[in-house]
């Protein structure tokens, strides 16, 4: 009896003991991720189920519902997700535990292909891990669209990638359907300025993008960037073949796997994007920031200027008159110290703005214009500047240093701007803070350096036009030789009764073997036009430009030595600069190339180069290094199980197969 019992507790002990170590196998595999050596949940969430039926047919019902296995979020579901047809009232998409719901609340269309594409908007809630780009389709109808329709779309003006842009198809071939009916299918562009139109009937369409800032899908607003093309698509597919990549490592290719898949056609489509002129004319503010000035700024210009009334003094010769070039921003410089020391000046403005019906009408506002700070403020700083000033002086007096006893005002302080080393093609320029009642321009002395002595040289002085406060200084450099340019004090009067101080520069232009040179001979231009070749840096700015001559070259001379990128525009209308487009009128803008490498110039050395604009695909042109708009990282799987399997010395193929993990890159 005793050794039955003994036994039989024998027995209970291993099987307690087997169960134990179960067990804790168990908890080893469950705690995944854990540093005792599980494994980490590296598999993306999984759809077990949908309402309706992904790719169902006969759908009535407006709400979808997708199931996964696990609880997941749906990120920045407004920029992201796109639904197509496109939806004029807002459709309600949201992540609730293990489910995402899709409430459509337009009316469903007949015979109509849904498509609700997420990009890569679904993580797991846990891990972050990404679903990958998915697309629910559905149709109301008795069969599923499938085709689609592919491309990028580029800033017409920079060939920058634009993200975030509706791309969308009409089967209406009119021009006029772009401003009258909403977009049939859309899809919204990434960070790289693709996108793909999913859902697509076979058929005929002409494709538009839209910065739809109205929300009805279609171009309503001439501040909206747009793109279109005359091109017509017809939609098609057919099998093809691409290579996924296995990696051994991050360095090292494991095998090349050849997979057979549907490729659809058309996915090179590649429009230029761009925001059309603003020619209706309105004031956009008005204000006196300081005392001394009021200004006004418009959208658009005018032929003529605006006529300006004092209703509380008289503004007959009050003031000077500083207006751009268009006429769009005008500044008025009140001439009467006492008038600046007003501090409200009530004023009648007449100019002429757009009325709703596009027409230019005469407009009439009462305006008070009071300066950001009062006369009131502005005295007690001065004063106290003035107290603080006395006080030093007096210290200076009690330790028998030079001291002033009279107040002297702050001299004109006049900008002068120009380059550090100069080149033959130099000017430097003045910029006065004030409009100017005296120029003595004899008081002005230019000096070149001839063996031991300096020489008077002469030069040219001119106001630029569009800026009454700034001027150009134009003089002949000679390569190699040092120069002095020197301002006599009061050379300059403001209309306050500033003078300026007395001013010294040391010049020195760069001697010929400092300099290199260029020339770009290009191929693609239009018969009978000519190009605009632009050098630019690194941060995508013009350091010089040049139009090309006859036989399709542009020169470069005067170069300093560095790393430089080139960009040329077609100049249609000849007038030297990048005009934009109108699509009322059929008007494509100005077409934009980049050459695709970077131009290294070398001191004392002459470099051509060959340029095919046409050479490279459009969207291929504009070198990373100066692209602002870089393509973000794409989301993936984070494949932290080859590692661990690694550790472990498991070889991958032996992995349990409910840890899920992807070895492609």
């Amino acid at each position: 009896m005793n050794k039955k019992i003994n036994r039989l507790v024998n027995l209970s002990t291993r099987q307690l003991v087997n169960f134990i170590l179960v067990v804790m196998m168990m908890t080893g595999c469950a705690r995944m991720g854990q540093p005792d050596g599980g494994w980490y949940d590296d598999r993306p969430p999984q759809i077990i189920a949908t309402t309706p039926a992904d790719n169902g047919t006969g759908v009535k019902d407006k709400k979808v519902v997708i199931t996964f296995d696990e609880y997941i979020k749906v990120e920045d579901a407004t920029n992201k997700v796109v639904v197509s047809p496109p939806q004029l009232e807002v459709p309600e998409i949201k992540g609730a535990g293990k489910k995402i719901i899709v409430e459509l609340k337009d009316s469903l269309k007949e015979n109509t292909t849904y498509t609700v594409d997420f990009s890569d908007a679904i993580t797991d809630n846990n891990e972050g891990n990404p679903l990958g780009n998915y697309t629910f389709t559905f149709s109301t109808g008795a069969q599923v669209d499938t085709m689609e329709v592919a491309g990028t779309i580029l800033d017409a003006s920079n060939l920058e990638p634009v993200k975030g842009i509706l791309v969308g198809l009409y089967a209406d071939l009119e021009d006029s359907v772009f401003t009258t009916k909403p977009l049939l299918r859309v899809s919204r562009t990434d960070s790289r300025g693709r996108f793909v139109i999913r859902g697509v009937a076979r058929g005929k369409y002409r494709v538009y993008a839209l910065q739809d800032m109205d929300g009805d899908y279609r171009y309503s607003q001439k501040g909206e960037m747009i793109a279109f093309s005359d091109r017509i698509i017809d939609p098609t597919c057919g099998p093809d073949v691409r290579q996924d990549t296995v990696w051994r490592d991050s360095l090292r290719i494991d095998t090349i796997i050849r997979r057979g898949y549907i490729h659809f056609y058309p996915d090179d489509v590649v429009l230029r994007a761009f925001t059309q002129e603003l020619t209706d004319r309105y004031m956009i503010k008005s204000q006196r920031q300081e005392p001394e000035r009021l200004q006004f700024f418009f959208s658009y210009g005018s032929d003529s200027l605006p006529t300006l009334r004092g209703l509380n003094f008289d503004a007959d010769s009050a003031f000077i008159v500083d207006a751009s070039i268009k006429k769009d921003t005008i500044t008025y410089w009140l001439r009467d110290t006492s008038l600046v020391n007003t501090d409200s000046l009530e004023i009648e403005y007449s100019y002429y703005a757009t009325d709703t019906l596009g027409q230019l009408v005469a407009k009439t506002d009462t305006m008070l214009m009071v300066p950001k700070v009062s006369y009131e403020k502005r005295m007690k700083m001065h004063a106290k500047e003035l107290e603080k000033w006395m006080k030093k002086q007096e210290k200076m007096k009690k330790r028998g240093e030079p001291y002033d006893s009279i107040w002297k005002p702050q001299p004109l302080d006049i900008k002068v701007n120009g380059p550090s080393a100069l080149t033959p093609e130099s000017n430097i320029y003045f910029t006065m803070p004030a409009p100017l009642v005296r120029c003595d321009t004899s008081m002005i002395h230019l000096y070149a350096k001839v063996d031991t002595l300096w020489v008077p040289q002469p030069f040219g002085w001119k106001q630029t036009e569009g800026a009454i406060l700034t001027y150009r200084f134009e003089a002949e450099w000679e390569l190699g030789k040092e120069y002095s340019l020197e301002v006599d004090s009061a050379a300059f009067e403001s209309i306050y009764g500033l003078v300026n101080d007395k001013k010294k520069s040391g010049l020195k232009c760069k001697k010929e073997d400092e300099f290199g040179s260029l020339v770009v001979k290009l191929t693609g231009i239009p018969d009978s036009l000519t190009a605009m070749v632009q050098m630019i840096n690194n941060s995508d700015a013009v350091v010089k430009e040049a139009r090309t001559l006859a036989d399709g070259s542009a020169e470069f001379f005067w170069l300093n030595e560095g790393k430089y990128y080139l960009r040329a525009f077609i100049d249609r209308n000849g007038n030297g600069k990048w005009d934009t487009g109108d699509f009322h009128q059929g008007l494509q803008p100005e077409e934009m190339y980049y050459l695709p490498k970077e131009v290294e110039i070398k001191a004392n050395w002459d470099i051509t180069t060959q340029w095919d604009l046409l050479q490279a695909p459009l969207d291929r042109q504009k070198p990373l290094a100066i692209t602002k708009q870089k393509p973000e990282k794409e989301k993936q799987l984070k494949n932290r199980n080859k590692t661990r399997a690694e550790q472990l010395g498991i070889p991958f193929d032996k992995i349990p197969s409910e840890v899920n993990t992807v070895v492609t890159k």
